[in-house]
């Protein structure tokens, strides 16, 4: 969905959130969202990494 955004729309995008927002709440906006993000990927390596514990767990045991 996104893929197809181009360099247009998301000229649009940032127009539109300048007029939404304000540039004195943009860099609070983007703060946010980056530590959203972060968070998110925090999170998706912690489970990744649990998963891959409990594979690795369950081929010690039948071994």
């Amino acid at each position: 969905m996104l893929t197809n955004i181009g360099v247009p729309g998301l000229i649009l995008i940032i127009v539109l959130a300048l007029i939404i927002f304000g540039p004195k709440k943009l860099p609070e906006l983007g703060r946010a969202v980056g530590q959203t993000l972060g968070e998110f990927k925090k999170s998706t390596r912690e489970l990744t990494r649990d998963v891959v514990d409990e594979i690795d767990d369950a081929k010690k045991a039948t071994k």
